[in-house]
């Protein structure tokens, strides 16, 4: 098509980049670490860890320590209140909010211009340039992507610093010809209100040309379902028949595949993995027949990776693009352009192939559920638990969460496995009360349970006194080195549990 050839021709030097990504990222990292070391020099992390005697990257691993968000809390809290050149070297006006840390209920990742720009920006763009290349017969650019945005708001340390999802800050700060490419409008889209957006949405979008779509994939099965109810059609197709592409990211999809394409029937639909998060664009999908994704060496991130049996250690041994390889669990360590400096993000991956440097998600540094886009980890569990028990004089002696996943009749929702030494005398209101403190320690969490859209209410069930042991001594691991999973993303765990007992109790 000529619009299609027009794009990848006006966009030629972007995409020799991403081939030269292929071929030579450990060249463009380096490149990278320059640039951004440069920039940090001024700041006061830069200054702190004397970031103008850094000559390579050996030097960088021995003089900067690796951080979580807990360490760098401090830095962005006075970020937050309005001070400059703290750990990046430009004004940092906007704060993507997540969850998923211990030091509290949520975290505000600092999102500066830059890396607004040249990472996320740039990220997005890689994507539909790919897609093209990839499709050249698209018509991708001749009709609306739908969007499902997220919310924002001025911060409550500074009436000059805005936080909100990334998406609401993506969508805020677009250039105005995304807002033709968009549907619904800007306004809609960044309409705090679920409920209210969604039927927006569903009044404003219906009757648009409606081509792709993006984001969690949970979110946006809530929202199209909502749509198909609001139109009264069987399937999407019926309402926009050219939809061809879901960019999805943020969860793990194999859950949702089977309902997508429930409500998209068709064989020709395509699935484009991103990995997206507040802290960059790091990589996407680059073929349709390879479900591992291209790291973005070239996106103005710098990466680092170290291996899961080193995580925690005091001195980590960490390796950069050039020095990895295929088939070993890393932890992954970022240095942006918006001054996360050596930061654990979280997550690990594995390495598929090198040269061209292919990756997929493995999982978590610590147990985790985040099937939802919850982000529900061990210490937002652990301090529910805690408070919930004080409050009901119950005792716990062991415990696990599964998921479970959303069906075409109901809501998704977590499983709690609970063995009681003093059970509560009222198990519902215990579970009434673990699910509202979980919403208090984690604002994902009580994002996704807010009018049972994505979550319902947790689904207890009381194990006899002895279960967790069995269960231990089936898996020969019996023995104080071995710990019982407290979360964890998929059912494994829970339903070898239920098997062993006959009897459930269920509230």
């Amino acid at each position: 098509m000529f619009v299609n050839s027009f794009i990848l021709k006006v966009f030629r030097k972007r995409i020799k980049e991403i081939e030269r990504l292929r071929k030579r990222p450990d060249e463009m990292q380096e490149t990278v670490f320059s640039a951004l070391l440069k920039a940090g020099e001024k700041t006061e992390y830069g200054e702190r860890y004397n970031f103008k005697r850094i000559r390579n990257i050996e030097d960088f691993r021995n003089s900067v320590p690796v951080s979580d968000y807990a360490a760098l809390q401090p830095y962005i809290k006075r970020m937050r209140s309005g001070e400059n050149n703290i750990l990046w070297n430009t004004p940092v006006k906007w704060f993507a909010k997540s969850s998923g840390t211990t030091a509290g209920k949520s975290k505000f990742i600092p999102v500066s211009y830059e890396c607004l720009r040249d990472c996320h920006f740039s990220g997005s763009k890689d994507v539909t340039l790919q897609y093209l290349i990839n499709n050249p017969r698209s018509n991708l650019l001749l009709g609306k992507s739908l969007t499902l945005g997220g919310s924002r708001k001025i911060d409550e340390f500074n009436s000059k610093i805005k936080t909100g999802d990334l998406s609401a800050i993506m969508i805020h700060n677009s250039p105005w010809y995304a807002e033709l490419a968009r549907t619904p409008s800007k306004k809609t889209a960044l309409i705090p209100d679920f409920d209210e957006k969604t039927d927006s949405i569903a009044r404003y979008s219906s009757n648009r040309n409606v081509i792709s779509f993006a984001g969690v994939p949970s979110w946006n099965l809530v929202l199209l379902n909502r749509i198909l109810e609001y139109t009264g059609k069987n399937h999407l197709l019926e309402l926009w028949p050219g939809l061809e592409v879901f960019f999805h990211g943020g969860v793990a999809f194999g859950p949702y595949i089977e309902q997508f394409k429930r409500i998209i029937p068709s064989e020709k639909m395509c699935y484009m993995e991103t990995y997206n998060a507040s802290e960059g664009f790091f990589a996407f999908q680059d073929s349709p027949n390879d479900d591992s994704m291209l790291l973005l060496a070239n996106n103005n991130i710098f990466f680092e990776f170290m291996p899961a049996s080193e995580v925690g250690k005091v001195s980590p041994k960490t390796y950069s693009i050039a020095e990895v390889e295929t088939g070993i669990n890393y932890a992954m360590i970022i240095s942006t352009n918006a001054g996360l400096w050596r930061y654990l993000i979280g997550d690990t991956v594995k390495f598929t192939s090198l040269y061209p440097h292919k990756i997929r998600i493995t999982g978590r540094t610590a147990h985790y559920i985040n099937v939802f886009g919850e982000e529900l980890i061990v210490g937002n569990a652990e301090e529910a638990l805690q408070k919930t028990c004080s409050e009901t004089n119950a005792i716990v002696s062991e415990y696990t969460v599964a998921p479970i996943f959303m069906s075409e009749t109901s809501n998704g929702s977590h499983e709690w496995l609970i063995e009681f030494n003093t059970p509560p005398q009222n198990i519902e209101h215990f579970a009434n009360t673990l699910d509202k403190t979980l919403c208090e320690v984690n604002s994902d969490y009580e994002a996704k349970r807010y009018h049972n859209i994505t979550l319902s209410r947790l689904r207890l069930t009381v194990l006899p006194q002895g279960t967790f042991i069995k269960w231990m001594e089936s898996k020969g691991k019996l023995g104080g080195q071995n710990k019982i999973p407290r979360l964890y993303n998929s059912r494994e765990y829970a339903d070898q549990l239920l098997r062993i007992i006959n009897t459930r109790s269920k509230i």
